[in-house]
């Protein structure tokens, strides 16, 4: 057989058909580095949503909205006073500044109005008991010492009712009890630690708790009046001995004068709606136990400022239902005036001080059931509940996405002029009307959590704007990380979902006064399931 000879034709084929391989092995390896970092990149995202940073991927994509179909649910009546109503008069101990007079019963907000005093006492007989606190009486002289949120009581003192050991749940064995602020003089140690594998803060159930509640109108003088159900004789109190508990670990209480000791020279915001402010008064009645705040006078409209004195700590809270600019109209409709909603402007209220913040936790949702004009660029692009003809859709889900994206977008452009503190998004906090809707005949009657299986799901609008809280958080996340910023989520959607015994319903005001919406199934009596909140709030601050 004749050798075959060196073939030129036949090299230049297989370094053809090398150099395509090599190509090929290129573009297949930057594929699977592609899909191996959106793949750990959204792992690290789903699977451990409170971690206090995040690595940056190779890639980074940008999400985007689409539009989706608007819900029939009928504007909604909130209560939306930007006050906070103290029960009765003080006559407590003369402040260190004699120029300090006791506080009105309803705080005032000209430039002239007082602050809170440190105590309370001699509250109206018929909502409240009194107690009382001095900075020098010494441990013997308490009737109850400071513990966790726990009240024990002292050997050495008289014979006291506790609320801790009440195994009762009528409205005057809460009522009568009496509880002394013990002022305690060591600084409590607060460390910070990682949740544990598998634990899911968002998702578990409501178990009991006999300890509960720890505190009362009796001892916090900040309760909205609205929310003050025991006051306007909520029959059964049941629905005060519930805790959170997690799936895969525990979630502690909220510990007043650890919480009191970690924001020590800090500043803590709240911004959003009235549960917001439900949110700040449960806090203010949870470090009641240790300090008392003082209101420090404000010339800005819906603004208000509390005081820790010892702790030099100050609580803001901006009532900003929509998170954006936002002009109320003359126009009515259903008796409700219109909103002009900005989408891409942010509120004028809060941005601008920002930097001054350590910590800011805001949410939003509730109010865009109202009749609104949805506006982009000053032109109108949609509507809900107008009576505009031909006029262009929006949907809700939309707009209220839009609108958060631009709230959280002033955090992250804060972030480029100094502001560099934590920002907690809590997501939608969802009603509970059963038989009929807000103004037909719709209540919330029942006085125990869902349990298991028996939880239903959430739905309609809520849903929507629960699943659009989640996507624009988790894009201010990531973006947010670029600039130094930390974004945590607050997630308690599924939790409240589980206590339809926890809302006012016909307990938030007098029988004889006449409401718009005479049963509130939308905020939270206090005490109450929303103090679950502080306690997440407190667990998410020292991870």
């Amino acid at each position: 057989m004749k050798s075959r000879g060196f073939d030129p034709s036949s090299f230049t084929g297989r370094t053809t058909l090398t150099l395509f391989s090599l190509v090929k092995f290129i573009i297949l390896s930057s594929l699977i580095v592609l899909f191996l970092n959106v793949f750990f990149s959204l792992y690290t995202t789903v699977s451990k949503p409170y971690y206090s940073s995040i690595k940056q991927p190779i890639f980074k994509f940008s999400s985007f909205s689409s539009s989706f179909s608007s819900s029939n649910s009928i504007p909604f009546p909130i209560y939306e006073s930007n006050s906070i109503i103290l029960q009765g008069s003080s006559s407590a101990p003369t402040p260190k500044n004699p120029s300090q007079s006791p506080a009105p019963s309803k705080i005032d907000k000209s430039p002239n109005s007082s602050p809170l005093p440190s105590t309370f006492s001699s509250l109206n007989s018929t909502d409240s008991v009194s107690l009382s606190a001095s900075n020098n009486l010494d441990n013997s002289s308490i009737p109850y010492k400071y513990s966790s949120r726990t009240l024990i009581k002292n050997s050495s003192s008289s014979s006291t009712t506790s609320i801790a050991n009440s195994s009762s749940s009528s409205p005057n064995d809460y009522l009568n009890s009496s509880i002394t602020i013990n002022q305690n003089p060591e600084r409590p140690v607060v460390s910070k630690r990682s949740l544990p594998k598998g634990c899911d803060l968002s998702k578990g159930e409501w178990i009991e708790d006999p300890n509960a509640p720890y505190y009362t109108n009796s001892t916090c003088g900040m309760i909205q009046e609205h929310q003050n159900c025991i006051k306007f004789g909520r029959p059964n109190l049941d629905f005060l001995k519930w805790r959170w508990k997690p799936d895969g670990c525990d979630l502690p209480l909220l510990d007043p004068a650890q919480f009191l000791e970690l924001m020590r020279g800090k500043i803590l915001a709240f911004i959003g709606d009235s549960l917001a402010r439900n949110q700040m008064q449960s806090l203010m009645c949870l470090l009641s136990r240790v300090e008392h705040p003082k209101e420090i006078s404000s010339s800005e409209e819906n603004l208000t400022r509390m005081f820790y004195q010892n702790h030099n700590f100050t609580i803001w809270f901006f009532w900003s239902p929509f998170l954006i600019r936002a002009e109320q109209s003359n126009h009515t409709i259903y008796n409700f005036p219109y909103w002009n909603i900005y989408l891409d402007e942010p509120d004028p209220l809060w941005p601008s001080h920002l930097p001054n913040f350590d910590y800011v936790v805001l949410n939003t949702g509730n109010w865009y059931t109202r009749p609104t004009l949805f506006h982009l660029k000053r032109t109108l692009v949609g509507c809900h509940y107008c009576s505009i003809p031909n006029a262009p859709y929006m949907s809700m889900r939309r707009a209220h996405r839009r609108a958060f994206r631009t709230a959280l977008n002033s955090i992250s452009n804060a972030g480029k002029h100094g502001f560099k503190g934590l920002t907690i998004v809590r997501t939608v906090s969802p009603s509970h009307f059963e038989g009929g809707e807000w103004n037909k005949g719709g209540d919330c009657v029942r006085t125990k959590p869902f349990r298991g299986k028996e939880a239903p799901n959430l739905e309609g609008l809520e849903k929507e704007m629960y699943k659009e809280q989640l996507k624009e958080f988790w894009k201010a996340k990531w973006e947010g990380s670029e600039l130094g910023l930390e974004f945590r989520l607050l997630d308690a959607t599924k939790a409240m979902l589980m206590r339809p015994d926890g809302h006012p319903s016909r307990y938030g005001h007098s029988a004889n006064e006449v409401l718009v919406m005479s049963n509130d199934c939308v905020h939270w009596c206090l005490p109450g399931p929303v103090d679950m909140w502080n306690d997440f709030l407190f667990r998410v601050l020292t991870i």
